[in-house]
């Protein structure tokens, strides 16, 4: 969906989107990624795993760091585009509703490179009716690791804010989504800066057999050009689903693919 799932995420990966997401979601959910960005000639992988329900989220996530703002003993960005290890991300997010339309929720994280900080996300979720508005914000300490290659990574803060309308028909297509997210202040990548803006729709059928996504996304600042991204899941059995996505465009900061796999109870 272009990335624009902030007002979206319901099931596992809400750990990961916006963990306020979990309180809306299915009674136990679980999900295992695999993605890969085409960022010749390192290609890096991103790995995770997620388990959710209502109350409590569990997540671990192993990051290739050479897609991260790292700097070096002298201050200045590292841009070598080698391997310089992995960022793991251990997560533990819980909830609480205020009342029946809002959420607030936080994720503790502890992140290891070649030492370990700990590290806080929030995320907050109202829902009223077919409407959703959600807000996160990444990396509220911003600490700072050294990387397995002895330089500086700065995890930066991260605002973003997103909505999203869902409509259900008694027909053929039993669920459409429609989603907008956009950051509310800059970061710094191995790109250049970014704050991007996204958007995306998604339909299932009835019976949440199948389902196919699309979306787009743009950096507002510098040049990196437009993402546009499809992808589909489809249910093995009630409840268990195979997932994929591709991205193309302009922005070689995110063209790639993933799979995944997702059971729901």
């Amino acid at each position: 969906m272009g990335g624009a799932f902030v007002a979206v995420a319901d099931d596992a990966t809400a750990t990961w989107w916006n963990p306020a997401g979990l309180a809306t979601g299915a009674y136990l959910n679980a999900v295992v990624e695999y993605s890969q960005i085409d960022d010749a000639p390192t290609n890096p992988v991103t790995r995770g795993i997620a388990i959710g329900y209502p109350a409590l989220g569990l997540s671990y996530y192993r990051l290739p760091i050479n897609q991260f703002h790292v700097v070096g003993p002298t201050a200045e960005a590292v841009t070598s585009r080698e391997d310089q290890g992995v960022l793991s991300q251990y997560g533990i997010s819980v909830g609480q509703s205020i009342g029946n339309h809002f959420v607030i929720a936080s994720t503790l994280k502890m992140m290891r490179a070649a030492d370990s900080h700990a590290e806080l996300d929030l995320g907050a979720m109202f829902s009223y009716g077919v409407v959703r508005i959600g807000a996160t914000v990444r990396n509220l300490r911003q600490s700072t690791l050294t990387t397995q290659t002895g330089d500086t990574l700065q995890l930066e803060r991260q605002t973003r804010a997103g909505v999203s309308v869902t409509g259900h028909t008694p027909g053929a297509i039993g669920a459409a989504t429609a989603s907008f997210d956009i950051d509310l202040r800059k970061t710094h990548t191995v790109f250049g800066e970014e704050r991007r803006i996204a958007g995306g729709a998604e339909i299932w059928t009835k019976g949440r057999w199948f389902s196919v996504r699309g979306g787009i996304s743009a950096n507002t600042v510098g040049d990196s050009g437009v993402a546009t991204s499809g992808g589909a899941s489809v249910a093995l059995y009630h409840g268990a689903y195979l997932e994929g996505q591709l991205t193309g465009g302009s922005d070689a900061s995110r063209r790639g693919w993933s799979s995944g796999a997702r059971l729901t109870f």
